[in-house]
């Protein structure tokens, strides 16, 4: 198993929608790539993400870049949806060079690659998520999410 970390505006929705695709074996939302070593205080440079261990064998970088781009507006700097914050903005994290390698070829592939504002970079320090933010849509399927339920569902 490999793991790697997408920030995508809300963990909520990212987690539900993330932990539904092929390959994914577990998920866990947190925050990545701040300045502290706890979640007490301020975010303090934090990008709310969702851990992700995949299959290599199932799914590729490239497949889980592709599944992370229907749910990102990836022109947007620190928003997403109704979301706005640094805390909010579009990234992948990952300790592994050929992960980071292969999400920049997928940016860099696409027509408009100029525009796209996903950070794509080493992750340097990961902190996990209080219980009550794991696998929260699971738990109360009303609460927020800035993507909408179609796409959410879509891979159920």
């Amino acid at each position: 198993m490999e793991v790697i970390y997408f920030a995508g505006g809300c963990l909520w929705g990212v987690q539900e929608f993330i932990k539904t695709l092929p390959g994914v074996t577990t998920t866990e939302a947190g925050r990545a790539n701040g300045s502290t070593h706890t979640l007490e205080g301020e975010y303090d440079g934090y990008a709310e993400c969702v851990k992700t261990e995949f299959d290599p064998n199932v799914v590729t970088v490239r497949d889980l870049m592709g599944y992370f781009f229907e749910i990102i507006d990836p022109y947007s700097v620190n928003k997403q949806g109704q979301d706005v914050g640094e805390k909010y903005r579009t990234g992948v994290y990952s300790e592994d060079p050929e992960h980071l390698e292969g999400a920049k070829v997928f940016i860099d592939e696409r027509a408009d690659s100029d525009r796209i504002v996903v950070e794509v970079l080493p992750l340097t320090n990961y902190v996990r998520s209080a219980e009550e933010h794991q696998d929260r849509l699971t738990r109360c399927p009303d609460d927020y999410c800035h993507i909408p339920a179609e796409i959410l569902n879509r891979y159920k």
